[in-house]
C-alpha cells in the first residue's frame, strides 16, 4: 500500500468539513485497507507454499 497516498487520505479526513465528502474517503480509505490485508494475505501463502518444498 503506497503511504503517501494513506497519508494524504488521512489528512484530508481530518480537514474535511463536508460530510459526503468524509464518508467518501473514508470509504476509499477501507478499501486500501483491505486490498492491503488481501495482498498480505496471498504473500504469506505463497511464502508457504515455497518454504514446505510445495513447488520445485
Amino acid at each position: 500500500m503506497s503511504n503517501s497516498i494513506d497519508r494524504f487520505i488521512i489528512r484530508k479526513l481530518n480537514s474535511c468539513q463536508e460530510e459526503h465528502t468524509k464518508e467518501h474517503l473514508l470509504e476509499l480509505f477501507m478499501i486500501r485497507i483491505e486490498m492491503a490485508e488481501r495482498t498480505e494475505e496471498l504473500m504469506t501463502r505463497r511464502k508457504s507454499v515455497f518454504t514446505f518444498g510445495y513447488v520445485s
